[in-house]
């Protein structure tokens, strides 16, 4: 069966009646009619019939869903992350992906025995090299079909390698070239997804999807003008919630910067309000590279781009941030610190950019999976917080049973009150000082990397520390009597 390659036009969606296969990795595929056999899930779409293996499946959804209405309508494969990537900015993933109809030969003969027939991917590779365009599009099909069983096993990162080698032979393909630019959206790789968007916008120059990804870039990038017309252009093609709040927020960013000053280094773009002292952001500058060194050895990790620095008036803060009375400061993907009446860096200033600081590690780190806990205890540890003032009403709460549990503690604090947040702070960072007096910074930067690839956090506490939740939170009511008696 040849390889089609189904291409997203710009489309309007109207309602129709349809199904929906949602892939175990949460990618979903609209087919006109979902049909199960013992082994195989199949339906028909735009682009010719369907048929995947039942272990890719997580349910079918059937009844009416939004369709594009265009030449060839878009159906989206299991290529992608979720958009645990975008919290930052609260994109989710785009609509479109890339889906190679695949001969199931070719399927077959690329994924047996549970793995990947490397060799065979190979053969193909050298029948395209010197063969025809249809031979090339076998290529491209093998390597599709390697990314998404990489991304089924949830190695999203090798998913991306193998759909950035079937563009070397589909060039062209827009689909391809968005996933693989989400997928380096998805490591704060901007650069380098703004190359694939740029050339897919020069072959689909109103695709929704391009413009959609094209601004999270520009505003990785700390060019929020761009970011701004890129996102209005992605609201005129296709409206959608999930932009509209980006933009919202980026032309707030504009409004308020559009008279700031601005400074930069190897690994820092700071932007300061006129009623900062230029030696103060350029002191703050220097404290903020030496932070990054420390913290990069520490963590064994680097930020690929340049991030972005604010420095705010009291009231400027809280106009743009909206953040609760108690945050001093915070960190949505651009660190933003207020810094009224400062002219030079005093130790409070500097522990908060190295907190703060921390969290764009972990964020970049971990794809946007490390759990509030796990960040806010490491922020704490790194800016040289212990646990002694606090240790006697911690100890106090678990043994009363009123102890907040680290499992209550993996989403957003910005809704709990100042007496709940200071809870919350006070337990994350024992339970990171109990785990680094059990065992050492290696151990913890191996529980960062598993909760990037693990199905969940405990699901990566088990598999690092070799305890569950609930011994964790037991432990580090052991470590503080021990430790602060």
């Amino acid at each position: 069966m040849r390889v089609v390659i189904v291409l997203a036009l710009a489309c309007v969606a109207i309602d129709v009646s349809a199904d929906t296969i949602v892939l175990k990795n949460g990618r979903r595929i609209t087919v006109s009619v979902a049909k199960e056999t013992a082994d195989r899930v199949t339906g028909e779409t735009d682009a010719g019939q369907l048929s995947l293996p039942k272990s890719m499946v997580e349910r079918i959804e059937h009844g009416p869903v939004d369709i594009p209405t265009s030449a060839n309508r878009t159906i989206t494969s299991g290529n992608a992350s979720s958009n645990e990537s975008a919290k930052n900015i609260g994109l989710a993933a785009p609509a479109t992906q890339s889906v190679f109809m695949i001969d199931e030969r070719i399927a077959r003969a690329v994924i047996h025995d549970g793995s990947i027939d490397h060799i065979f991917i190979a053969q193909l590779e050298q029948a395209a090299i010197a063969g025809t365009p249809a031979a090339a599009n076998r290529a491209a099909a093998a390597h599709e079909a390697a990314a998404a069983f990489e991304a089924n096993k949830g190695n999203l990162d090798a998913a991306v390698e193998q759909e950035s080698q079937a563009l070397r032979f589909v060039p062209d393909n827009v689909n391809l070239l968005v996933d693989v630019a989400f997928g380096h959206l998805r490591r704060s790789e901007y650069s380098k997804a703004l190359e694939y968007l740029t050339h897919a916008k020069r072959l689909a120059p109103d695709s929704p999807d391009v413009a959609k990804l094209l601004g999270w870039s520009e505003y990785g990038l700390n060019r929020i003008p761009e970011a701004v017309a890129e996102w209005k252009r992605a609201q005129r093609l296709r409206p959608e919630a999930d932009v509209a709040q980006a933009l919202e927020k980026a032309e707030r960013d504009a409004k308020t910067e559009q008279d700031f000053r601005e400074g930069q280094t190897n690994h820092f773009v700071l932007k300061y309000s006129g009623e900062a002292q230029p030696e103060l952001a350029g002191e703050i500058l220097r404290i903020l590279e030496i932070h990054f060194d420390q913290i990069s050895a520490m963590l064994n990790y680097s930020p690929p781009e340049p991030i972005g620095v604010i420095l705010y008036t009291g009231q400027q803060f809280e106009d743009i941030t909206r953040a609760p009375a108690w945050a001093g400061a915070i960190n949505d993907g651009r660190i933003r610190v207020p810094v009224q009446g400062l002219t030079s860096v005093n130790d409070q200033l500097s522990r908060v950019l190295r907190h703060e600081l921390t969290h764009s590690f972990l964020q970049q780190k971990t794809r946007g999976r490390c759990p509030a806990w796990l960040q806010e205890g490491i922020a704490q540890w790194m800016e040289g917080r212990r646990s002694g003032s606090s240790a006697s009403a911690l100890r106090s709460a678990y043994d009363s049973n009123s102890a907040i549990p680290l499992s209550s503690l993996e989403i957003s604090w910005m809704q709990l009150s100042g007496t709940g947040a200071s809870f919350a702070y006070a337990w994350s960072l024992a339970a990171v000082e109990t785990m680094l007096a059990n065992g050492n910074m290696a151990q913890l930067v191996q529980l960062v990397d598993a909760v990037t690839t693990s199905g969940s956090t405990e699901a990566a506490v088990r598999q690092v520390l070799h305890e569950s939740y609930a011994e964790l939170d037991r432990q580090t009511a052991d470590y503080l009597r021990s430790a602060y008696r």
